[in-house]
């Protein structure tokens, strides 16, 4: 199986620089000569920005106004916003709440910057009405890992169905963690037919479980594949998930797509 590329090291985290909640960051590399003739499915690209990852519930707001604000104005508007990258909106398809998903790629520091504040300062009264009825879950995570299959990259557009899965374990259990991902759950996940992508991010605000990953399918078949089976019932898997704390596990799908 050929490896891949880490990140830079610019997490600074317990461990000091170069590593995060036990998980070492490497250097990234410009040359993919040390890969040879292995021919895996999956590669990791450096991946830079971060995420604003928010869970959202229209609440006593209409459904048709809800999403009008949301794709018309709310979404328009921060992606004006220096820093904003590509937007995605999901609904569930799981049954759970809360129903919707939107995900923000954001350069680091965007949120603090005087533009994004103007977005609040000056925002509609529709804005403000419908965001004090609405519920909310706000986090933002910085990336650890991004993966993708073969064949499959940023061109190959938004994923009809993208699976998220947060959780936190105890300290000790963090290298396990990492290596867990990095190893077993990720190879085997983009071996399976219809996987393309699968990241892994940590949680710097908002409350939440520590450890994201966040998977892109072409469709919700993946999940009856058998290399999916194989891939969530290894012994591995099993001591992590035993490990876990505040597990949660949510599949979406797209909604809309910006960028």
């Amino acid at each position: 199986m050929r490896r891949g590329r880490g990140l830079p090291g610019s997490f600074v985290g317990a461990g000091g620089p170069d590593k995060i909640a036990g998980f070492a960051i490497r250097p990234a590399r410009t040359d993919i000569g040390e890969y040879g003739g292995a021919s895996p499915r999956e590669i990791i690209e450096l991946m830079a920005d971060d995420l604003l990852f928010v869970y959202s519930s229209p609440g006593t707001v209409d459904l048709a106004e809800f999403t009008d604000w949301y794709d018309n104005e709310h979404v328009p508007n921060r992606r004006a916003t220096p820093g904003f990258g590509a937007v995605a909106r999901f609904r569930a398809t799981d049954g759970v709440r809360p129903e919707w998903l939107a995900t923000y790629e954001i350069k680091p520091g965007t949120l603090e910057t005087p533009a994004y504040k103007a977005l609040w300062e000056n925002s509609s009264e529709r804005e403000k009405r419908i965001m004090s009825s609405m519920t909310l879950d706000r986090r933002v995570y910085a990336p650890l890992s991004d993966s993708w299959a073969g064949g499959h990259s940023a061109a190959s557009g938004p994923a009809p169905v993208v699976l998220a899965v947060s959780m936190s374990v105890p300290p000790a259990v963090e290298p396990d963690l990492a290596a867990y991902y990095e190893q077993e759950h990720f190879p085997l996940l983009l071996a399976v037919p219809g996987w393309r992508r699968a990241r892994r991010y940590v949680l710097t605000a908002g409350s939440g479980p520590k450890y994201l990953s966040l998977h892109e399918v072409d469709s919700a078949a993946a999940f009856d594949e058998p290399g999916y089976q194989a891939a969530t019932s290894t012994p591995w898997r099993n001591r992590i998930v035993e490990a876990a704390i505040g597990r949660e596990k949510r599949v979406f799908g797209l909604h809309q797509a910006w960028g």
